[in-house]
């Protein structure tokens, strides 16, 4: 089967297809799983803050976006952020910003999801951000 994309994570794909705001960014879904997914995103020019590195909201969208794919991913059904904190480590100064996110705990209306944000500089990985958060059910009418 080499060369066919999992059907979890195409579907996954089609999702961060259609927001507008992960396409203006340029966030790539790499990895989808039931409880863990991985967002990537190109560091440019025009999402760096007035210091040179990325801006703290590009840093927490991409942590948030992958909470939400992990729960969703873990409860198999649609969801939504209904919260989360981060904790900033470090400047994103690189290439490349990645959030790897695994479910800690999941419910049939809550999960709850941790967050790793690591930035890319010369090839190294180097951890700038945590995040935890709870992915809630999207009820019907919402």
């Amino acid at each position: 089967m080499s060369g066919s994309v999992d059907p979890m994570l195409a579907h996954g794909r089609e999702v961060l297809a259609s927001q507008p705001f992960s396409v203006l960014v340029g966030a790539e879904l790499a990895a989808l799983s039931p409880g863990r997914a991985e967002l990537r995103l190109p560091i440019r020019q025009d999402l760096r803050q007035q210091h040179g590195f990325l801006h703290g909201g590009v840093v927490s969208y991409l942590a948030d976006n992958a909470l939400t794919y992990a729960g969703g991913a873990a409860m198999a059904v649609p969801v939504v952020t209904s919260e989360y904190k981060i904790n900033y480590l470090r400047p994103a100064i690189g290439d490349t910003l990645i959030a790897r996110a695994e479910c800690l705990n999941r419910g049939r209306q809550q999960a709850v999801v941790r967050c790793d944000v690591f930035v890319v500089k010369d090839g190294e990985e180097k951890l700038c951000a945590v995040a935890q958060g709870t992915v809630a059910r999207l009820g019907e009418g919402s």
